[in-house]
């Protein structure tokens, strides 16, 4: 096998004096690489009977534990799948390869590959059964096999292999028909396994209603249903006899999918089971002793290269993801990071970093709702009741600041001390220097990957066109890194309005220039100032889209929503031009109070010539529902 290290190798193997006597074919048996299989499901959180949860029904899953390790400090980097998905097959932030948006078609360039890549070079047999969703093309050299049939049993004699098997039945989606608890449980759940929602232990996060019991059972059982999942994945290998030369992962790829968890930066949609067995003949030193907790800061990009590692490839200098389990590996993470961006159809940034103790947020756009109308989230039985509970004035002050109409710039949580992160820290004295470690830490993280959620969505498409792909925008532009710390300050500056922050807004200004982000984020940066109301008419009329658009948002934000809509439906009825451009108008538009239903026939012309877009689609529906024929 090409790039299996001597090291490795020589472990592996443990050749001795009677071994040598063996047959040729017996002996290369022996010697080889170990087989990796991932078993991955989907917006479950740690929510499994290993990690304590009282009533989670997974025998399978806990045994398992008993035999390898249990990670208790694993994240994702982004709280939704294909952003998650596309850090883990790559080994790279998001945010750095211009994947951060959901469901967008980032344009990868080389040297960036997808992990399995390297694997087959290496002389793998790679099959992923059968989710991708990376956001970006799949490479036709990721996979042996992908899809639903794909198997690691089709590999070719003797070569050892790497396969991913996902379980969707814990989907978000899944949970849908709680309303209908008692005749809707899992077929294959015996009846002793099915749940009851009176039994559930309500988070404080959430009213204890019965609709929200009824989810919350719901997904222990759907739980279930994965344990048994995994006992068939693991009863395939120990049938073909290969258990005890497979290394197994099982993990989730986010949080659950109920509010202010899945799509959030909160350890409630980011923190994620992991759990690994290594068979002992292909254990180093001490490492996942069976029934071993590990307690160390995970983040997972870190999966793909850690994989490689085990398989004896050298990891690529590329990967920001830091290899956890093998031989020669790096120091530990000090910090975890995270970022959300464009949700589905809604616009937002929201950047995270977290060390053993405290969570750091910056609300990059604080004008926003916590929860804003997200089509598809409000399916969710969860949601309906807080929207409800909510509007009569219901709810408790802790489940009740969820439902505010914008969010503070800054976030800061002691997880150990308040695990459901609701008591904000990022006002006390006593927590400035902590708050000031953290920030730095985000800011060069920020700096460092070159982060390209900074740039507005319809400027990075038109960018990653010039340069070759998103990944590229600031590597080969002139001065690229000197542009991102700009826009990381003008970026801040623009997050934490205050009275004493006007020299700064005047500098940031100044800053802008030339560039349409910096404009973008200085425009941004005047919302609510009295004073700027002839430098945003300025700006509507501004050459770039993005920054035109971003002065609308501006005004509205600061009581002109008239004129804001005036300014949106100039870019509306352009209907033929840049998708991106009409779905940032039609999000402000959304966002502009009953002042935007004098757009209504420009909206129905957008929807008729774009409502292919899902997107936009989703938008102008949702405008249509606020405005059309409005009670």
């Amino acid at each position: 096998m090409q790039n299996i290290t001597r090291r490795l190798f020589l472990k592996q193997a443990a050749v001795t004096t009677t071994a040598l006597s063996v047959p040729a074919a017996m002996a290369a048996k022996a010697h080889r690489p170990p087989n990796i299989l991932w078993i991955s499901c989907e917006d479950i959180s740690s929510h499994l009977g290993c990690y304590g949860e009282k009533y989670a029904i997974t025998p399978n899953i806990d045994q398992f534990a008993k035999e390898g390790v249990r990670y208790t400090r694993a994240f994702t980097v982004h709280g939704v799948c294909a952003p998650s998905r596309s850090g883990i097959i790559t080994g790279i932030y998001p945010s750095e390869t211009g994947a951060v948006n959901m469901r967008c078609s980032a344009t990868v360039p080389e040297p960036i590959k997808c992990f399995p890549e390297y694997l087959r070079e290496a002389g793998y047999y790679c099959t992923n059964n059968a989710k991708e969703d990376y956001n970006f093309k799949t490479p036709q050299a990721a996979w042996d096999e992908s899809g639903k049939n794909a198997h690691w049993n089709k590999r070719p004699d003797e070569k050892p292999f790497f396969a991913v098997f996902n379980f969707t039945g814990t989907h978000e989606s899944k949970l849908w028909n709680s309303a209908d608890f008692d005749n809707t449980h899992p077929a294959r759940l015996e009846k002793s396994q099915r749940q009851k929602p009176e039994n559930m232990t309500v988070p404080p996060i959430y009213p204890d209603e019965p609709a929200v019991r009824r989810d919350l059972a719901r997904l222990f059982e759907r739980i279930t249903e994965f344990d048994y999942f995994v006992k068939d994945r693991i009863d395939e290998l120990k049938q073909a006899g290969l258990y005890e030369d497979t290394i197994i992962f099982i993990w989730s790829d986010h949080g659950d999918g109920l509010p202010r968890a899945k799509r959030w930066l909160y350890d409630s949609g980011t923190l994620s089971p992991l759990l690994v067995r290594i068979p002992e003949k292909h254990k180093i030193s001490d490492q996942a002793k069976p029934g071993a907790v590990n307690n160390q800061l995970v983040n997972f990009i870190d999966l793909g290269p850690t994989v490689l590692n085990l398989a004896g490839i050298k990891i690529p200098e590329h990967m920001h993801g830091k290899a956890f389990l093998g031989v020669n590996l790096p120091p530990k993470r000090k910090y975890i990071f995270g970022a959300r961006q464009r949700i589905d159809e809604l616009y937002d940034m929201v950047r995270s970093v977290r060390d053993e103790r405290y969570r750091y947020i910056v609300n990059f756009m604080p004008f926003l709702p916590y929860l804003p109308h997200l089509t598809y989230a409000e399916k969710c039985n969860t949601m309906k009741t807080m929207r409800q509970l909510h509007a009569e004035e219901k709810l408790n002050p802790v489940q009740d600041q969820w439902m505010a109409d914008h969010r503070p710039a800054e976030e800061l949580y002691d997880v150990e001390n308040d695990p459901w992160e609701t008591r904000n820290l990022a006002d006390d004295p006593g927590c400035a220097q902590i708050k000031k470690r953290l920030q730095k830490a985000l800011t060069d993280w920020m700096l460092e990957t070159r982060d390209t959620g900074l740039l507005p969505e319809p400027e990075m498409i038109r960018l990653a066109k010039l340069y070759g792909g998103e990944y590229n925008i600031f590597r080969r532009q002139p001065g690229g890194q000197a542009r991102v710390k700009q826009l990381i300050q003008l970026a801040m500056t623009s997050s934490q309005l205050k009275k004493a922050n006007q020299l700064r807004l005047e500098t940031a200004l100044a800053l802008a220039g030339d560039d349409p982000a910096a404009r973008y984020w200085a425009v941004l940066a005047l919302r609510k100032n009295a004073d700027a109301e002839g430098q945003l008419r300025h700006f509507a009329r501004d050459e770039n889209p993005s920054v035109r658009i971003a002065a609308a948002w501006s005004l509205a934000l600061s009581g002109k929503q008239k004129e804001a809509v005036s300014i949106l439906e100039t870019e509306l009825k352009q209907v033929r031009q840049q998708e991106e451009v009409l779905h940032f108008a039609m999000n402000v538009l959304n966002q502009c109070g009953p002042a935007a239903q004098s757009a209504m026939r420009t909206v129905q012309a957008v929807q008729q010539a774009r409502g292919d877009s899902k997107y936009i689609g989703r938008l102008c529906e949702t405008y249509l529902k606020q405005y059309d024929n409005p009670k």
